[in-house]
């Protein structure tokens, strides 16, 4: 067997691991802008109200059955459940739980969903240390900075090669956070990140199986151990990131290591964080938001002959199932978006239930729907025409989509959101008590008010 070593690789990239490192141990508490502390906080809020929300997803209960296989210690919160586990096993559980309805927060450049691995991670392991919300949001921003700032340095072609990016770059980003909430120095927390990076999460391939949300939960997990493995000496190649056979020239044709060196501690890459109104897929979200136009200027289902649209390639790419049979698949369906958004003129939870994935009236509105790729679309764009039983056409054009940096939801709207998800698992009441806490995590000298109110 012939055996090829030689691999175009750049045997001269900078410092990026130590670089990084450096920057999650040294920098210093809150020091960014009142705008991105703002962004922390709606992160924390927009992740814990997606993983109270499927806290009982058969996703959530399958998951949690196998870990309680692995009798855990009862250290850490599970959230909207009762029951308690390993920290390991919280970030696992409650990254499954945050991803499960596809409704989480999505950097946009990237289309990282970086809160999943992150606050999974912080949660689990702040629950144990007990430590302050000041220490919380300061591991979630530079958490996060890491794990987009890297998603940046190879997407897009790591991602279009087959890597859920979420999971590859989120072992990172939990890593580092991690790393900052243990107090590692920058020489340990370049060894979190070396023992990270050799362990990237998650394939495009599972997208419509609950593997996809397992995706962020191993990396929560894999980053925690990662953090508290560099804690205890644990080594790794100091190089780990940058190398030529380092995790971003291992994973990806393209590394722009400008992309994680540029403004570093100046701009955080939490400030492009976005929200889902819709829970599914974000390349859906242009095409569910003309259709629910559609039904706000008195367009019809039953009116409807055919309804067009013209898409980026990666919409199909990414959400081209045509006859989903349950919810999981209806997530990835541009179809079943269209339908209930002309339908019910929302995209929540509901509407990709199992039950109205199958129903009579959705089934047939889906299969009339008709996607054409347009290569001159963007990827955040579509044209929907729809063509009438009177012969008339209507025609809507989303530039921006609901949920986009352009059209960025509100805190009232996250608020209502977060109360969509939270109230049947927890009741109205406590879920005002959690919304207050989350906006002044900043100031909460532990997380014990906050996980107290979690448990059903």
């Amino acid at each position: 067997m012939t055996i090829n070593t030689a691999v175009a690789a750049d045997h001269n990239a900078p410092p990026i691991t130590a670089e990084l490192a450096k920057f999650v141990a040294e920098h210093r508490s809150q020091g960014w802008s009142e705008s991105v502390e703002h962004e922390a906080h709606r992160t924390f809020l927009n992740w814990l109200g997606c993983a109270i929300g499927a806290a009982r997803h058969e996703a959530v209960e399958s998951a949690l059955a196998a870990v309680h296989m692995l009798s855990p210690a009862p250290q850490a919160t599970l959230a909207g459940r009762a029951e308690r586990v390993d920290m390991a096993s919280a970030a696992l559980i409650n990254g499954i739980s945050s991803h499960t309805f596809d409704f989480d927060d999505t950097h946009l450049k990237t289309i990282i969903h970086p809160a999943g691995p992150v606050a999974s991670a912080v949660m689990a392991l702040a629950e144990t240390q007990n430590s302050s919300g000041r220490q919380v949001l300061d591991a979630l921003v530079l958490g996060i900075d890491v794990a987009c700032r890297m998603g940046n340095l190879v997407y897009p072609e790591h991602y279009d090669r087959g890597w859920h990016i979420t999971g590859s770059t989120g072992t990172l980003g939990a890593a580092a956070a991690c790393a900052r909430l243990l107090g590692l120095n920058a020489q340990q927390t370049a060894m979190a990140l070396g023992i990270a990076a050799s362990q990237p999460v998650g394939l495009r391939e599972q997208f419509g199986t609950m593997t996809k949300p397992f995706h962020p939960g191993g990396a929560a997990r894999a980053g925690l151990m990662s953090a508290l493995m560099a804690k205890h000496g644990f080594t790794s190649s100091p190089r780990s990131l940058e190398a030529p056979r380092g995790w971003a020239q291992v994973l990806s044709t393209k590394y722009d290591w400008r992309e994680a060196q540029d403004e570093l501690g100046q701009r955080f890459e939490i400030s492009f964080n976005t929200y889902k109104p819709f829970a599914c897929g974000i390349v859906i979200h242009p095409s569910i938001d003309a259709c629910a136009q559609l039904r706000a200027q008195g367009v019809k289902p039953e009116e409807v002959q055919s309804i067009e649209l013209r898409v980026h390639p990666l919409v199909l790419e990414l959400t081209g199932k045509k006859t989903p049979q349950d919810g999981l698949q209806g997530k990835f369906s541009v179809y079943h978006g269209c339908a209930v958004g002309l339908l019910f003129g929302r995209a929540g939870e509901e509407e990709f239930s199992d039950h109205i994935v199958r129903r009579e009236d959705v089934v047939n509105l889906r299969n009339k729907v008709q996607a054409v790729v347009d290569t001159s679309v963007r990827e955040e764009s579509v044209h929907v025409t729809a063509h009438l039983t009177d012969g008339r056409s209507v025609k809507v054009h989303v530039e921006h989509a609901i949920g986009s940096l352009q059209k960025p939801m509100t805190d009232t709207d996250l608020e209502g959101k977060f109360r969509d998800l939270s109230d049947p698992i927890l009741g109205a009441a406590r879920v005002n008590d959690i919304l207050k806490s989350c906006w002044s995590l900043g100031t909460a000298p532990n997380l014990q008010g906050l996980l107290a109110l979690l448990k059903p």
